[in-house]
C-alpha cells in the first residue's frame, strides 16, 4: 500500500495563498493586527499540513513567530507554507507571511514561524503520518 504523499509531487510539501488585507483587520496605525497574522499563518500551516498527510490535524504548538515589517492595509499578503518534518504523528510547518503591494508588485517578507500539527485517527488519537523525504527537510 502507498501512503498518501508518495502520489504527490514534492511540490506537496509546499502550499500558497493570498489574502488581502481590509480595514476591519487592522490596528489604529492601518498595519495588520499580530493576532490576525497568526490566524493567517495557523490557516496556512493546517492546511499545508492536512494536504500532506492527508488525515485530520490539529495544531499542537507555534513554535518562535518573528514579526519582522508591519503589514499595511490594501496590501496583499501571501502565506507560503512548507512541511520541513515528520515524526511519527506530528508534522512540523514553515510559514513565512509575505507582503505584496497590489499595484507596483513589490515584495516583502513581513512574519515567519513554525507550527507543531499532530494527525489523528476516526477516534481522535495521534495517529501515524507519511515519513517527509530527505530531500524536503530542512
Amino acid at each position: 500500500m502507498t501512503s498518501p504523499s508518495s502520489s504527490l509531487p514534492p511540490s506537496a510539501t509546499e502550499t500558497r495563498m493570498v489574502d488581502m488585507v481590509f480595514p476591519d483587520q487592522t490596528n489604529h496605525y492601518g498595519t495588520l493586527f499580530g493576532g490576525q497574522a497568526l490566524r493567517l499563518m495557523d490557516m496556512s500551516a493546517f492546511i499545508t499540513a492536512s494536504r500532506y498527510a492527508r488525515r485530520t490535524v490539529v495544531t499542537a504548538s507555534s513554535e518562535r513567530v518573528d514579526f519582522h515589517t508591519p503589514v499595511r492595509q490594501g496590501q496583499l499578503v501571501e502565506l507560503v507554507g512548507r512541511v520541513v518534518a515528520t515524526g511519527r504523528t506530528s508534522l512540523t510547518v514553515d510559514v513565512e507571511l509575505y507582503s505584496e503591494d497590489l499595484l507596483s508588485g513589490a515584495r516583502l517578507l513581513c512574519t515567519r514561524g513554525r507550527f507543531i500539527l499532530v494527525a489523528l485517527d476516526a477516534e481522535r488519537r495521534p495517529t501515524a503520518v507519511p515519513p517527509l523525504a530527505p530531500e524536503n527537510q530542512t
